[in-house]
């Protein structure tokens, strides 16, 4: 069985057992929907009244924040000490002076665009996180990105199995989480510059998958969402795409970051799948299986 439908600027799909009561996959299908919702009014940057708006222009002060707020904020942390930086969720200004600070549907594409300055990122060590309160240092704010999208994935999944799924797959766009006893499941990775292409396949019968790639979300010539916060532009490398596997998507978007800007060497240790530049797919993922 398959459900899909609109949240965090992607198309989000749930798939379950074709054997499932309909009514059962029906109410698991409107929870995991419900949680995307909730979690992208909680986290957008494009709305004044979500409570990320809310965090972000009370930098320099100490500020109340909901369980879940909290838990991503250190969870982004302890991705970012874990990466040394290269996951770094204080890259909002590099990414607002680089084009993207507005709701990506009103960017025009520009065949000539400026180059834009970098903007110092690194500033995760400084803020602070005490239970249910938050404090950024001035001058920075937070931007979750994708990470908010793997770990809404993975309590949604979790969320559907609670409704009496045997088993649930959630897909967002490309963040994708298996929860329950699911047998092997395909899933295809998609070739980097046509979306409708299939350039690798994943075995899965647990765990998750997140894809981080600088050919998607571009607004112009070397211009994309993904901030390398060692230069503070948008990130330029042999990699153009990375899909890691870890045991949520939460953590293996934390991994594909990692992997597409550190390139190769991160094969000895992150499972994943790596296209390059020149289209070579470079894998550690004995027979493209991953778990």
């Amino acid at each position: 069985m398959k459900s899909s439908f609109r949240a965090m600027g992607t198309n989000v799909a749930i798939l379950a057992d074709e054997r499932t009561d309909p009514s059962v996959f029906l109410a698991a299908t409107a929870t995991v929907e419900a949680i995307f919702v909730r979690e992208e009014s909680r986290f957008t940057r494009f709305r004044e009244d979500s409570e990320l708006s809310r965090v972000n222009r009370s930098a320099g002060h100490w500020i109340r924040v909901s369980d879940p707020f909290a838990e991503v904020v250190r969870q982004s942390l302890a991705g970012a000490a874990a990466t040394h930086g290269l996951f770094d969720p204080t890259v909002l200004g590099a990414l607002e002076a680089a084009g993207y600070d507005r709701d990506f549907a009103e960017i025009e594409y520009l065949e000539e665009p400026g180059p834009p300055g970098p903007v110092a990122c690194g500033r995760w060590s400084e803020v602070r996180s005490s239970g249910s309160r938050v404090r950024l240092p001035e001058g920075v704010g937070l931007d979750f990105g994708g990470f908010v999208k793997g770990w809404t994935a993975d309590l949604a999944a979790e969320a559907a199995v609670a409704r009496g799924l045997g088993w649930a797959l959630v897909n967002a766009g490309g963040d994708v989480r298996v929860a329950g006893d699911a047998p092997q499941l395909e899933v295809g990775i998609e070739e980097p510059t046509a979306a409708d292409e299939i350039c690798s396949t994943v075995r899965i019968s647990g765990g998750a998958l997140a894809t981080s790639s600088v050919t998607q979300r571009r607004w112009g010539p070397g211009m994309h969402h993904l901030i390398d916060p060692r230069i503070g532009l948008p990130a330029r490398g042999p990699v153009v795409q990375a899909t890691a596997w870890a045991p949520t998507c939460a953590a293996a978007e934390i991994s594909s970051k990692r992997a597409l800007l550190e390139g190769l060497s991160v094969l000895d240790d992150v499972p994943c799948v790596l296209i390059l530049a020149s289209g070579e797919v470079v894998t550690n993922v004995v027979s493209e299986e991953a778990a």
